[in-house]
């Protein structure tokens, strides 16, 4: 087991930027394929951004130049930063960790094991 602690979230304006941090509360889930998703109101979860245990990352299309995600295992977090933000990015954005090294299926919910309770992103025009 182990507890995901999402933060950074935030209200912004279009073409600003935010860097949401993941705090995980055991290092060796650290060495897992870990990830971010995000929902908007009325629409399904949607994978953002994932990174395995060898830094290579996966990256929704829609996101693919504005935002990049990175992991500190020394401090057991994991981010994303979010540059030129747009109003669709605004959703509740959510931090997951899988129990496997690399990170396949690409971008699926469903091959991640625990979950944050996600951090508000809201961008205005």
């Amino acid at each position: 087991q182990v507890q995901l602690a999402e933060s950074g979230g935030g209200s912004v304006q279009a073409g600003g930027s935010l860097r949401l941090s993941c705090a995980a509360s055991r290092s060796t889930y650290m060495r897992n394929c870990m990830g971010w998703f995000r929902q908007a109101p009325g629409k399904e979860r949607e994978g953002v951004a994932e990174i395995d245990n060898y830094g290579s990352t996966n990256y929704a299309d829609s996101v693919k130049g504005r935002f990049t995600v990175s992991r500190d295992n020394a401090k057991s977090t994991l981010y994303l930063q979010m540059n030129s933000l747009k109003p669709e990015d605004t959703a509740m954005y959510y931090c997951a960790a899988s129990t496997g090294r690399f990170c396949r299926p690409v971008l699926r919910d469903y091959a991640y094991s625990f979950w944050g309770q996600g951090t508000q992103v809201t961008v205005s025009s």
